[in-house]
């Protein structure tokens, strides 16, 4: 079971380098992003409003605990694109990396990045990597994130979001009209949290983010941070919402809308 939770692409391009073979190897209902239908699939689709911000900042993640981490840097550094105003993370940089530039110059760039996120999370990257840790009175090893903790992570950096845990109280019409609504519009983003195993995929609990929705399919594209297990791929709505239906160590799965920090919360 991948360890996230413990469970293309860096632009468009990488997403296309996915070998070719991928197109058998789906399970038929996924649509994979780098073939000839898939391509056409988004030339088409009316909810693209999010994709070129996201693709621009996108990025694989490092480690197989980090799908949420990675999720939340590319949200971040979509919304701060063009500001400036980002962290300067000296965590990647090693001793003599600095040694023969000029005195003052500045390696990094103004960024976010997967472990830079972190710091403002209510999880030491210890936990994350699956330090055991209380939760509802019980020691448990939770490494990654539950989606009440990612949310609480974008907070903590400034986020204006809406956290919808897939429970039998939420209609499949409300989840629908949710994403359509955010995917139709640029600025604000959605993030998903879903059970592999449960869409026709390999693997345990992720979290990445999406990009369009197509009326036409009713399908939405999944921008896979995982591009070992599986890269981008356009997925029936309807499988998507089984997958975030399933249980997590408290609660169900389920979807963050995300809004800039000016924005005023959605309600």
């Amino acid at each position: 079971m991948p360890l996230c939770r413990f469970g293309l692409a860096a632009l468009v391009s990488l997403a296309l380098v996915v070998p070719a073979m991928a197109d058998e190897a789906a399970t038929p209902a996924l649509l994979p992003f780098n073939s000839s239908a898939g391509m056409a699939r988004l030339a088409h689709a009316n909810g693209t409003a999010d994709f070129p911000a996201l693709a621009n900042q996108f990025e694989p993640q490092s480690n197989r605990a980090f799908c949420g981490p990675t999720t939340a840097a590319i949200v971040l550094n979509a919304i701060h694109a063009g500001r400036g105003d980002a962290p300067h993370d000296r965590s990647r940089l090693r001793p003599d990396d600095e040694k023969y530039l000029p005195a003052g110059f500045d390696l990094t760039v103004a960024r976010y990045t997967q472990e830079s996120v972190i710091d403002k999370g209510p999880k030491t990257r210890a936990q994350v990597l699956g330090e055991p840790m209380t939760i509802a009175g019980k020691v448990v090893h939770d490494g990654g994130y539950q989606l009440r903790q990612l949310d609480a992570l974008l907070r903590g950096h400034g986020l204006a979001t809406r956290l919808v845990i897939a429970s039998d109280a939420v209609s499949d019409a409300q989840i629908r009209a949710d994403l359509a609504d955010n995917l139709g519009r640029a600025g604000d983003y959605v993030i998903v949290n879903y059970r592999r195993d449960a869409v026709g995929q390999a693997g345990g609990a992720h979290i990445s983010p999406l990009g369009a929705y197509d009326a036409a399919s009713d399908s939405v594209l999944l921008m896979d941070v995982n591009p070992v297990s599986a890269g981008w791929v356009w997925m029936p709505l309807s499988r998507l919402i089984e997958g975030m239906r399933t249980r997590d160590i408290v609660e169900h799965r389920g979807y963050i809308l995300v809004q800039g920090e000016s924005a005023t919360p959605v309600r």
